[in-house]
């Protein structure tokens, strides 16, 4: 985890002249390499999380419509939320619809209901939430976009003294975007990945991320939103266009 502020961050916004004189050196090889590098670059123009969560919500009531999920939140945030606000609902950035006193209206489409785990929410299940993040915030987590990639089962927790560590396991096909101490966004939490194998990674909780997330609402078996981290998924793309 770091932390920076974000306004020492908006000066990327003017790399694009030097990106450029790099292309021009070579340093890029081809424009799908510079473009890949500049739509990195604009994330920090986008609606953006850091993965600390701050606070938990209440599902008080679902409504079905045709194939999409709308979701009636209570949450301790929920009366100073506007409407077309994004928020981050277990790390997916759903529009608040409707505010009324201290709950908000949010749905989730089909392609959302598939990739995440808003398909398992029941009446009484309880969801991190994050606000976007302020332009003269601080990232105390890491860039978190809100784009849930999949979705992982968690597979054994151990108990420790004063600690807990969680052990997930995941599709083996993104096996590329996740790395020994690396950064992943799990319920929209920003966590630090350990014991990394080709499936499998686990994370340790502290007391403080235990009692202020759902994770400590987590059991075996359970199904949890996976984000990984967008620096890495933009590397790997850059590999991929080299080797093809």
């Amino acid at each position: 985890m770091f932390s920076q502020s974000f306004e020492s961050m908006i000066s990327m916004v003017y790399i694009p002249p030097l990106v450029k004189n790099e292309c021009k050196n070579n340093s890029f090889s081809d424009i799908s390499k510079y473009q890949i590098f500049m739509d990195a670059v604009s994330v920090i123009n986008c609606s953006m999380f850091t993965g600390i969560i701050e606070c938990t919500g209440t599902i008080v009531e679902i409504i079905s419509s045709n194939n999409n999920l709308s979701f009636w939140i209570e949450s301790p945030l929920s009366a100073g939320f506007s409407v077309d606000q994004s928020i981050s609902h277990n790390g997916v950035c759903l529009t608040v619809e409707v505010v009324k006193e201290n709950t908000h209206k949010v749905t989730a489409i089909e392609e959302t209901l598939k990739k995440t785990n808003l398909q398992h929410w029941k009446k009484g299940t309880v969801v991190n939430i994050e606000r976007c993040m302020p332009m003269n915030g601080r990232l105390d987590g890491h860039i978190v976009q809100g784009h849930v990639d999949t979705t992982a089962i968690c597979e054994h927790i151990e108990t420790l003294a004063g600690s807990w560590q969680y052990t997930f396991r995941f599709d083996k096909q993104f096996a590329h975007l996740v790395i020994e101490k690396g950064s992943i966004s799990m319920n929209g939490t920003s966590l630090t990945c350990f014991n990394v194998t080709d499936s499998s990674f686990t994370v340790a909780i502290i007391p403080y991320t235990y009692e202020h997330t759902n994770i400590q609402y987590v059991q075996q078996g359970d199904i949890i939103n996976i984000e990984f981290d967008i620096i890495g998924k933009y590397i790997s793309r850059m590999h991929q266009l080299q080797r093809s």
